[in-house]
């Protein structure tokens, strides 16, 4: 009878594995359309990884595929892991040369690099896809891509999810805070034409997602040169600058020394902040880390 109760349960349990396991995405041998259009075929989980754009790198280490990145460009410096990867040289020129050296099976790019075009002149040729979101359901819809090609579609799920979740929390905290006007500067090297952030930015989306209104939003293009005269027009409460390593394109000792941008809202009131750069720029998984940045910059009453 101990026997017999005891092959029950190895079947019970038998059954509860399979079924768990049955639940779990599987990797789907098939084409995939990227984010140029083009059809890629991907028969088998890769396993040697080349990617040469910051966000993608970041993305692929979220989705636990580092010891499968076998090669990066110089500007893939988070996390810190990916600093330690093989570089293939720059971000808009990487080495072709430097690629095929590594002799990946998918190489991750943004579409930018004309010469990634090559790797489909090679014999055998290297498979590519184009990895360039344009908003932020673009970054999820990439992430969801990303883990269906790798084998890892499981974790895609659980990172959207969690992503979507803060997103959601941060909007439904600032939804009835009062807008408040932000200038966000890219460069101001010349002070009468500073460069900030249009439509179709992802810095434009974050600072309207966080409570804010962009000073800029009516320009056309996602960068453009914003006058002088419009930046007084407009009188920003808020003038946001990103930062590289710590330190401001532009820094606010340099508008506070000016005649013009010391008589501005912002300045006047000493509400200029700096925030990383690659949070509000970068299409990948801290998107979300830089609008709650973002969020605190413009409502920090909302986060005391």
């Amino acid at each position: 009878m101990k026997l017999k109760r005891l092959g029950i349960c190895i079947v019970l349990l038998s059954l509860l594995i399979t079924g768990v396991v049955g639940c779990q995405p599987q990797f789907q041998p098939g084409t995939h359309t990227d984010d140029m259009g083009r059809v890629v075929s991907i028969n088998e989980i890769p396993q040697r990884i080349v990617s040469h754009v910051p966000s993608i790198t970041e993305t692929l280490f979220a989705l636990g595929l580092g010891e499968k990145v076998v090669g990066v460009s110089d500007y893939c410096d988070y996390p810190e892991a990916a600093k330690l990867k093989p570089s293939v040289g720059n971000y808009f020129n990487p080495s072709i040369e430097n690629i095929v050296a590594l002799d990946p099976d998918l190489v991750l790019t943004d579409g930018h690099s004309e010469n990634i075009k090559q790797l489909d002149e090679l014999e055998p040729p290297i498979t590519f896809m184009v990895i360039d979101p344009k908003d932020i359901d673009g970054i999820f819809k990439d992430i969801e891509l990303l883990g269906k090609i790798t084998g890892s579609e499981g974790k895609a799920n659980k990172l959207i999810n969690d992503m979507d979740k803060r997103m959601s929390e941060i909007a439904s905290l600032v939804e009835d805070a009062p807008r408040v006007r932000v200038f966000y500067i890219i460069d101001a090297t010349d002070l009468t034409l500073p460069w900030t952030v249009g439509p179709g930015s992802f810095a434009d989306a974050l600072i309207t997602m966080a409570g804010g209104e962009n000073a800029a939003a009516k320009v056309q293009g996602a960068w453009v040169q914003f006058s002088l005269e419009e930046v007084v027009s407009s009188d920003p409460e808020i003038i946001i600058l990103p930062a590289k390593h710590g330190t401001a394109f532009t820094s606010p000792e340099v508008l506070e020394g000016h005649p013009v941008w010391r008589g501005i809202t912002a300045v006047k009131q000493g509400r200029i902040y700096i925030i990383d750069g690659d949070l509000a720029d970068r299409s990948g998984p801290r998107i979300i880390q830089g609008l709650e940045e973002m969020a605190k910059i413009i409502h920090p009453e909302l986060f005391k």
